[in-house]
């Protein structure tokens, strides 16, 4: 007769259960004589169910039933290292590379800690198990999410897997947050800001004031992403003041006059690199990013702004271009989206043409006011009366 019982890691929370507990993840063995031999196996499954039915078929065929496995058997690490590499030679952007990697390593993680090995050994039930060990939230479990797909999708088109367990793991509610562009007051302290910048952390800061506010006139009037802004060549800009924008997300190429104060702002930009205005060239993009947000957070607090964020910049120079009567084409192609829909979603409000004809709808309903009976409160007005 055989048992089976769990063998609790010494991390599990439900250790004093025993090792009958059905429950959590541990590892599952098998004890007991079989066709009159000791057998002591560890069962290559943590479902309790699964591992009743496997006990079973092999009592009822006298001997050890093996399952059939996938000729090649291939670890986490191996499918990772895998993955990576496929990824850098589709010439995806660094940005995303990092993400994948990132993802991965907190995979491998999970995989140690759980004692599983082979990307065969991944169901939807360890998936979930993952996905709960997550941070994220919002938007950013939505993206990691489908990057965890895309891996296992990988896999499985690899052949190292039977199916994508991913696809089942449905997406998280996702809330998009309001577009919120800095107004005019608001800029004019964050410029401001710039002066005080100096004397308050010029003996931490990472920026100086000058480059400081070089950074912010550009962000402003160029709609470039932060990471774009700071790893900016100097060549880009040629002598008449064009920015050749070429972000990195889309590769779309398009020229931006700057105005003449941004240009000699940045001009007048002394960096320790020749070829660029905010960056070594010598550090990672993501480092020097992330030096530079830290600035502006400063920069923030300075212009008593509570919820700045380096972003806004970029919804400020969408704003103003939609509301001074630029097409939605044309903002969606400076601010390099792959489609006017995503400029629609995010910016619909800021469109001036929409806006006129919507107000032009709603004052064309006024005229119906002058049918009606005199005496009635739309008539007269509301003034300070009630309407029953």
């Amino acid at each position: 007769m055989l048992d089976i019982n769990r063998r609790h890691r010494r991390r599990c929370k439900h250790r004093h259960e025993g090792r009958q507990y059905r429950h959590c993840d541990c590892p599952i063995h098998v004890d007991g004589f079989l066709g009159g031999r000791r057998i002591r196996n560890a069962l290559r499954t943590r479902n309790w169910t699964r591992a009743k039915e496997m006990v079973r078929d092999w009592e009822i065929a006298g001997r050890i039933v093996e399952e059939e496995q996938p000729q090649q058997l291939t670890t986490v690490a191996d499918a990772r290292k895998a993955f990576l590499a496929d990824a850098k030679a589709r010439n995806l952007r660094p940005a995303t590379l990092y993400k994948y990697d990132l993802l991965l390593r907190q995979l491998q993680i999970f995989a140690d800690n759980a004692g599983l090995t082979a990307v065969n050994q991944f169901d939807l039930n360890t998936l979930r198990k993952f996905r709960e060990s997550w941070p994220n939230r919002n938007i950013a479990g939505k993206k990691k999410l489908e990057a965890l797909r895309t891996f296992f999708q990988f896999c499985w088109e690899s052949g190292w897997i039977s199916h994508n367990p991913a696809t089942k793991l449905k997406a998280p509610k996702t809330i998009t947050p309001p577009t919120l562009p800095f107004n005019d007051d608001e800029v004019s302290r964050i410029i401001a800001a710039c002066t005080q910048y100096s004397a308050k952390y010029g003996g931490t800061g990472h920026a100086n004031a000058h480059r400081l506010l070089a950074l912010v006139l550009l962000l402003v009037n160029s709609g470039l992403r932060i990471r774009d802004a700071v790893t900016l060549p100097r060549e880009r800009i040629d002598d008449k003041g064009n920015l050749f924008l070429y972000t990195a997300k889309t590769g779309t190429p398009v020229k931006l006059p700057l105005p003449p104060a941004v240009v000699e702002a940045l001009s007048n930009v002394i960096g320790t690199n020749s070829q660029y205005f905010f960056w070594t060239g010598e550090s990672k993009p993501k480092s020097a990013v992330g030096d530079w947000q830290r600035s502006l957070r400063k920069l923030f607090r300075l212009a008593s702004i509570p919820n700045g964020h380096p972003h806004r910049f970029r919804h400020t120079f969408a704003a103003r271009l939609l509301q001074a009567g630029a097409s939605l084409e044309n903002v969606s192609r400076l601010l390099g989206h792959q489609s006017t829909r995503i400029t629609e979603k995010y910016y619909a409000l800021w469109i001036k043409e929409r806006q006129e004809q919507l107000e032009a709808d709603v004052r064309r309903t006024w005229s119906a006011s002058s049918s009606l009976p005199h005496g009635t409160p739309l008539a007269h007005g509301v003034g300070n009366g009630h309407i029953n």
